[in-house]
């Protein structure tokens, strides 16, 4: 597993062994809208030893960014660019977004890793153009159902559809889709073990719909009683224990509620729904209830992850493969302020997170799981855009436990497999020139906590716009002035420094301007065909 590869030339490509060390196997554990504090190594009362104990074995990133919503951050992950840059996202008067397609020269990291002797699966969410298997993966099991954590239906196996008679009668998505990772290691062991391997490993899970196996739920029926606002202040009290940052506690911002509205959803869901983050002793006993409940489910659901996180670790170990795997966990954007129905729709009488129900977490407590940042899902306030990030590799990450404080970015993920992998990437794909790529390589903070030089980090969802330049970030929700906040001290977004360092805020403006011209010149650029 994982053996040295030397060559000299191979079409684009050449390949180093690194360090003088074996190449790594590469694990890239996505989640799906899990907030900044949900974990416990990050601060939060859900248990997740598996994950607490890969951090303390690895290093924990505290200023680690994603694009604040989920297909731009696949897109961005898998390729090293900018949604935008891609087609997966927005710009001003430009298409893209979640239907754009990828240039012909922005393929996925598995193409790249081929030519290195890397085989390369994925299981779980896609939410990225193209088939996987199209994509440079040799196997895909791919969660196309996500309005429902207990339906397989329409689930595809390398691109087809998924046979529903041999899926099991306790089907639950987050299990299932450790299963086929842990199928598809099995399977890497037996037919390819002599080679590295790159495993994309996306559970849809916390996303919505709030759905929890029942024994999971019952750890956390009655913890969360005691509100967002209590449960706030426990995990910053935390998060200041562990180090993580230093920063105010963000106030709740009880005017700022889902992105979208969904009124007919509201009525559907009953009188114990609550679409803003209200003080918690403002709210029904019900509406308490009904809350606390759904955070229950929440949690139930992180609980789950990491228990397939476990046995997929475990898998690791059994074919010895764990000394030289290196292991990335990381959300897709913060929690989802979101609140909506659809699907199979609601039965209000069903029970809380069965598979009849269909629930969001809200503003509430996803006001909580972000602590102690602002906003949520969406925006490009710390809380739409933070995630944990945990790097794991017991063969190159040597000083155990530590915190890493860099700022980094999704778009840093491919830069830095490959310059492990020993893989330089060509200068064009298919005929077409290749443009630089703004991803930095993480591997010298693996060893010491250093700041990774960069100009700019760059955002834009949803009219909701941001640029950060050292401590130093410009944010605006859609149709708000911008806002100037100190970093460094002042990670909750509280101290808008605009009026007082008017010439920073308007650098700052020029630069996100700058940027985005950038951008919209290279699509114009763009003549080539699209990737099918």
């Amino acid at each position: 597993m994982g053996k040295i590869i030397i060559l000299k030339t191979t079409l684009f490509f050449f390949t180093l062994s690194v360090f003088g060390k074996e190449t790594p196997n590469i694990l890239m554990i996505l989640v799906d809208d899990m907030g900044y504090s949900d974990l416990g190594c990050y601060g939060s009362e859900i248990e997740t030893p598996n994950l607490d104990n890969l951090a303390a074995n690895g290093l924990r990133y505290t200023q680690f960014y994603n694009t604040g919503r989920c297909w731009p951050t696949r897109g961005s992950l898998l390729t090293g660019y900018y949604a935008q840059q891609i087609r997966r996202d927005n710009l001003p008067m430009r298409g893209g977004g979640g239907q754009g397609k990828r240039p012909t020269w922005a393929p996925l990291i598995p193409e790249f890793l081929k030519t290195a002797g890397y085989r390369s699966y994925h299981s779980g969410k896609w939410h990225i153009d193209g088939r996987v298997l199209g994509a440079g993966f040799n196997r895909s099991w791919y969660v196309t159902n996500q309005d429902g954590f207990f339906n397989h239906n329409a689930n595809l196996l390398d691109d087809k559809r998924y046979n529903p008679t041999k899926v099991k009668k306790d089907y639950y998505s987050t299990t299932a889709t450790a299963d086929h990772a842990i199928e598809f290691l099995q399977e890497h062991q037996q037919n390819h073990g002599d080679q590295p391997f790159f495993h994309y490993l996306a559970f849809i899970a916390p996303h919505f719909p709030l759905h929890a196996k029942p024994e999971d739920i019952a750890k956390y029926q009655d913890r969360y009683l005691s509100g967002w606002d209590k449960l706030r202040e426990e995990r910053f009290a935390k998060q200041k224990k562990i180090g993580l940052h230093k920063t105010s506690l963000s106030a709740l911002e009880p005017e700022i509620g889902p992105p979208h509205g969904h009124p007919q959803a509201i009525k559907q869901l009953g009188s114990g729904e609550v679409n803003r983050p209200l003080p918690w002793d403002s709210l029904t006993d019900k509406q308490k209830r009904f809350q606390a409940t759904k955070m229950a489910i929440h949690a139930a659901m992180i609980d789950r992850i990491d228990q397939e996180v476990g046995r997929v670790v475990q898998q690791l170990k059994k074919m010895k493969a764990y000394e030289n795997t290196l292991i990335f966990f990381a959300s897709d954007n913060g929690a989802s302020a979101e609140i909506m129905v659809r699907g199979g729709g609601h039965d209000p009488d069903a029970p809380m997170g069965s598979e009849k129900s269909y629930l969001c977490l809200g503003p509430g407590f996803s006001s909580a799981s972000n602590t102690p940042f602002r906003r949520h899902k969406t925006w490009v306030h710390e809380g739409g855009i933070s995630t944990p990030l945990i790097a794991h590799w017991p063969n190159g990450i040597k000083n155990k436990g530590e915190l890493r404080h860099s700022p980094g970015h999704v778009i840093d993920i491919v830069p830095t497999i490959l310059e492990l992998a020993g893989v330089e990437k060509p200068k064009s794909w298919k005929g077409v020139p290749i443009p630089k790529a703004p991803g930095k390589s993480l591997v010298s903070s693996f060893s010491e906590d250093r700041t990774i030089p960069r100009e700019s980090i760059w955002w834009m969802h949803a009219g909701n716009r941001a640029i950060r330049q050292g401590n130093f970030k410009l944010v605006a929700a859609k149709g708000d002035p911008w806002e100037l906040y100190d970093l460094s001290r002042d990670r909750a977004e509280s101290n808008d420094l605009s009026n007082k360092m008017t010439d920073k805020a308007k650098a700052l403006e020029n630069s996100w301007n700058q940027e985005t011209q950038s951008f919209i010149k290279l699509l114009q650029l763009e003549k080539h065909s699209i990737v099918k």
